[in-house]
């Protein structure tokens, strides 16, 4: 598999659908509620933590089982996580016939884009990615570069930065020398 183009896309009002609610799912679910509050879980059963989400508002949980011919067209993405390859591949068939972009968590050759690790701390995100071959990898890699985001005093150097922005914008140059 060729290397892919890293991309970040505001999705903070896009219809992302996930099918499934297991383990896999409910971590990428809970990375994408820090982008998007348009998410649904498509699953029977869900874990805690999916089901605390939905209680409190935070996605959508439609309690029931993937059935052909029920991706919404007006779906922006789509992750199909069950815990059943026949049914990833199915949404994934579905999605291809919809032309909408699936990750397949069963089947990284079936996938139009890769879900990313993420270090997120206010306005910095950083995604990581191991080309799907590695994912031992990119979780080392992730964890690493989350705590030396939270170690490294983030906050401070985006004010900082407005500020030096701020100095130049006002003819005033840059305030480090």
């Amino acid at each position: 598999m060729s290397r892919q183009f890293p991309i970040f896309l505001d999705i903070s009002n896009k219809k992302i659908y996930v099918y499934g609610a297991g383990k896999i799912a409910s971590r990428r679910v809970m990375t994408l509620l820090d982008f998007s509050p348009c998410l649904t879980v498509v699953a029977p059963q869900a874990s805690p933590k999916i089901r605390e989400a939905s209680e409190a508002g935070m996605l959508r949980w439609v309690c029931e089982k993937y059935e052909t011919g029920t991706v919404p067209k007006d779906a922006f993405m789509v992750l199909a996580a069950t815990d059943d390859s026949a049914v990833n591949e199915a949404v994934w068939r579905e999605c291809k016939d919809k032309g909408i972009p699936v990750n397949v968590c069963s089947d990284r050759s079936l996938c139009d884009f890769q879900f990313p690790g993420i270090a997120l701390k206010g306005d910095l995100v950083v995604g990581i990615n191991a080309g799907g071959a590695d994912h031992r990898l990119a979780r080392e890699w992730t964890d690493r570069i989350r705590k030396e985001v939270e170690r490294d005093g983030y906050d401070d150097q985006a004010e900082k930065a407005q500020n030096d922005s701020k100095a130049q914008e006002n003819g005033s140059g840059d305030q480090d020398g």
